[in-house]
């Protein structure tokens, strides 16, 4: 006797893969331009930031990545809302006081990806949006 996930199941695993691939895409991205990763989901009751980066200018990244298969809800970076820009941005000044670093230079980015019919991927950066 074999048993199915409900869809809703499925879905969300589909998702989390989704946005699994998408965070580990950009991770390589920040590794090959001399990045090193510092934090990959740091979660606290607030919420969670996805990647966290030591830049090579010594400045330290929080990266927020949308992940999507297709434009059909819209850019991934619409998923961005003003309430998530807000905690965004708390939940940075939580890292950075968690981890001793108050005072240090540091950005919010954000970053599309978008995964091709054909599993190639497309990345779109976009630094110090926040």
């Amino acid at each position: 006797m074999t048993t199915q996930k409900p869809a809703s199941l499925a879905k969300k695993s589909q998702n989390q893969s989704t946005g699994e691939f998408g965070e580990s895409v950009v991770a390589e991205f920040l590794l090959a331009r001399n990045a090193r990763i510092l934090d990959r989901n740091w979660r606290i009751k607030e919420g969670e930031i996805d990647l966290v980066a030591l830049l090579p200018n010594g400045s330290i990244a929080f990266v927020e990545v949308k992940t999507r298969r297709s434009y059909a809800y819209g850019h991934p970076l619409e998923a961005i809302s003003y309430d998530k820009a807000l905690r965004l941005q708390r939940l940075a000044l939580a890292w950075l006081a968690t981890h001793n670093c108050l005072g240090r230079d540091y950005q919010i980015d954000c970053v599309a990806v978008l995964i091709e019919n054909d599993g190639k991927h497309t990345i779109e950066y976009r630094a110090n949006v926040l």
